[in-house]
């Protein structure tokens, strides 16, 4: 298999919005995620990939922190594979390299978050042995 996995930087952005478009039900201009991206960068917040060869064809977010019910944490966001690349395997050995990642960092818990109508993920999330703890809201200001 020609895939690799690797943390990206604030230098691959450009790269990381195409497949941020194809994610996003709601859709941003490039211009909106460029800046968006680019900030947070700055905020406890790392990117890792995927590549086939050196094209990029999925995307993790992962936001670093320390939470009083689970210690050190991260929460894995966007995460992302093109629909080339799905179903072969690839999200089982994403998973495993951004665990071993995430416990170099020290962290002790990963959470995430997924849309409700996303089945496929739920079933993916289970088989990673996920739990549901509770319901994610949100509000507009």
């Amino acid at each position: 298999m020609s895939h690799n996995f690797k943390l990206l930087s604030v230098k691959d952005v450009d790269a990381i919005i195409p497949l941020m478009q194809k994610f996003t039900e709601e859709k941003f201009t490039d211009e909106v995620l460029r800046s968006r991206f680019t900030e947070m960068f700055t905020q406890n917040y790392e990117c890792a990939g995927i590549f086939d060869k050196n094209k990029l064809i999925g995307i993790c977010g992962m936001w670093f922190c320390t939470r009083h019910y689970s210690g050190k944490s991260v929460e894995v966001d966007h995460v992302y594979i093109d629909e080339k690349h799905r179903s072969k395997g690839l999200g089982d050995l994403f998973f495993k390299w951004i665990y071993e990642c995430v416990k170099t960092k020290g962290c002790e818990e990963i959470e995430l978050n997924t849309y409700v109508t996303n089945h496929p993920s739920h079933k993916f999330y289970y088989n990673q042995g996920f739990k549901i703890y509770g319901y994610h809201f949100a509000k507009k200001l």
